[in-house]
């Protein structure tokens, strides 16, 4: 039985590629910072994974020393670790780059046979943001390691829509630009179909989005909808996003770096080749549904 290591096995995308590996008959070791997260399904609708995990390696990607052996007997090495939202005093290059290169190193120590990285479609556009070039940094440094590898470029998980209905809850919503730039967005288990499917392919990089494309006014308007709510969206010129942007820069680095991606994505079509079978609007209506629930 082949064994995965999936970095990153607490969040969206990492909790449905441990699943699919598990499904595929690989013994899956998840590594991630706080295990006890894997025992209860995530804001999104992605799964618990306690019990399907068969081994649990705590490691966090700022201190390097902790990810000393993760990928000792391990096959494949998958990750998706990587900094998502704001922390003090925690930057990209040091979880998305350094983390994941000691991660990498490791893996060349250990023999492994192959690394999955999830980097991020449209990278070549968007260098003079922080995230990106984090990412790219590691992805320069696994195609010089002579490790066998699979770069995947997803444009946007159905988790960062989540944060367009968290905003669309409240009944308004602030949009930068005029919102008509483009986006087909993946859900995880989607995703996660190709992600293990590179486990034993060639393809050395996969862009890949989901079945539907939208405009980000659509997107929304679909998240208001789902709550049963009228569309009220506030634009906001893309000069105010820019000034923010340079304010927040002087004294919170890492925030700035997260508004540095979303400023620049607000700019761009984010369009690539097509798959999967989950579609956006019943993402939206099982949010909603969860809502009521808890009501």
């Amino acid at each position: 039985m082949k064994k995965v290591l999936v970095a990153g096995a607490s969040g969206y995308l990492g909790r449905y590629v441990a699943s699919e590996f598990k499904a595929r008959g690989f013994s899956v070791r998840a590594l991630v910072r706080t295990p006890e997260k894997l025992a209860s399904a995530g804001p999104n609708l992605e799964p618990a994974i306690a019990d399907i995990v068969d081994e649990v390696f705590t490691g966090d990607a700022t201190d390097r020393e902790s990810l000393k052996n993760a990928a000792r007997g391990v096959d494949i090495v998958f990750s998706c670790m990587g900094l998502t939202k704001p922390q003090d005093n925690v930057t990209s290059e040091e979880i998305d780059h350094l983390g994941n290169r000691a991660l990498l190193e490791d893996a060349l120590l250990h023999g492994v046979g192959k690394f999955i990285y999830i980097s991020v479609y449209n990278a070549e556009n968007m260098m003079d943001v922080d995230i990106v070039k984090a990412h790219e940094d590691f992805v320069a440094d696994l195609k010089a390691s002579g490790m066998p590898y699979t770069v995947i470029r997803p444009t946007g998980f159905f988790s960062d829509m989540g944060m367009f209905f968290s905003m669309a809850r409240s009944g308004h919503m602030f949009m930068l630009g005029d919102g008509e730039n483009r986006v087909n967005p993946i859900h995880g288990a989607d995703l996660a179909k190709v992600c293990v499917d590179a486990a034993e392919g060639d393809e050395k990089e996969i862009g890949v989005g989901g079945p539907d494309i939208f405009t980000f006014n659509e997107t929304v308007t679909m998240a208001f909808e789902a709550l049963g709510k009228n569309p009220w969206i506030t634009h906001i010129p893309l000069w105010v996003g820019d000034a923010a942007l340079f304010v927040t820069g002087l004294f919170n680095r890492g925030l700035a770096g997260v508004m540095s991606f979303a400023v620049t994505v607000s700019r761009l079509d984010t369009v690539a080749p097509p798959t999967g079978t989950r579609h956006l609007g019943d993402f939206f209506r099982d949010l909603a549904a969860g809502d009521a629930t808890e009501r």
